[in-house]
């Protein structure tokens, strides 16, 4: 019997015109993720009407990303948003970019200056999750790994954002939030909360007594976006002790000054 021939040139490709279906679906899914991410909240109709995807592929595909937390739903205004698992999937970026980039620095002067351990996070519905820091030296110092989340009502940066915030998003995150007891100091009712945050919006950063860890404090302010929304916030915390209050008054001005920096060099804008 004679050899069997070979093929000559490039194999087929296993993706036939029958199989393009798999990856259009994908192209649909990343436009979909694109055009929540860009409205930053939107119904599935308006969804739907701006990709051009019927209704009925629309909600299939959010609702696969949802299972994967690209993006969640808000049951109470039936709008779909950007879930916690894009901004996770593009951290490597933000890490090189934006607040994130240009933050770095700021944080290790006003560590320097402070002598505090210096955090940056960002905001995730009713919580606030920690993308960096910049220990202090001292040897009694806060740490929160990057990826640590807690409640907006008891976290010094949560409050810096809560009181940045436009009436009716504070009311959307005000219901959202569960106000756990983690302390005695922490502020466990609205009423109470709603109250820290004037005064917090009327001198530009935020304080944390021991609202959330016995023994640790913290201070706050807001970094804004493009539209002077706060989209992220910095800090500096460390052990109630080095927190009196003769010098609570010059770290507040400190980060709101840290705030302000980030803010106007990530090409926000400074309300």
């Amino acid at each position: 019997m004679s050899p069997e021939k070979r093929p000559r040139g490039r194999p087929k490709s296993a993706f036939k015109e029958s199989s393009a279906g798999g990856l259009q679906s994908l192209d649909r899914a990343l436009m979909l993720l694109s055009a929540v991410a860009r409205r930053q909240s939107a119904t599935l109709s308006d969804l739907a009407r701006e990709t051009d995807i019927p209704t009925a592929t629309t909600h299939r595909i959010l609702s696969t990303l949802q299972a994967q937390r690209y993006v969640a739903f808000d049951e109470e205004r039936q709008e779909w948003r950007v879930g916690i698992e894009a901004y996770r999937t593009g951290l490597s970026f933000l890490a090189r970019t934006s607040v994130a980039e240009v933050g770095r620095p700021v944080m290790r002067r006003l560590m320097a200056d402070t002598g505090e351990t210096a955090n940056l996070a960002v905001p995730d519905g009713a919580e606030v999750v920690f993308i960096g820091q910049v220990e202090t030296p001292n040897p009694i110092r806060a740490f929160f790994p990057p990826g640590t989340r807690t409640s907006m009502h008891a976290s010094g940066t949560g409050k810096a954002i809560l009181a940045a915030l436009r009436p009716d998003r504070l009311a959307r995150v005000m219901g959202r939030i569960v106000f756990d007891a983690y302390t005695p100091g922490t502020l466990a009712s609205e009423a109470a909360l709603r109250a820290d945050l004037s005064e917090t919006a009327r001198r530009g950063w935020s304080l944390d007594l021991e609202e959330r860890h016995p023994g640790m404090s913290c201070i706050g302010a807001a970094i804004r976006d493009e539209q002077g929304d706060p989209c992220a916030g910095i800090s500096v915390s460390g052990p109630t002790a080095r927190f009196s209050p003769d010098r609570v008054p010059g770290l507040g001005r400190a980060v709101r000054e840290a705030a302000r920096e980030i803010t106007e060099l990530s090409g926000g804008r400074w309300a």
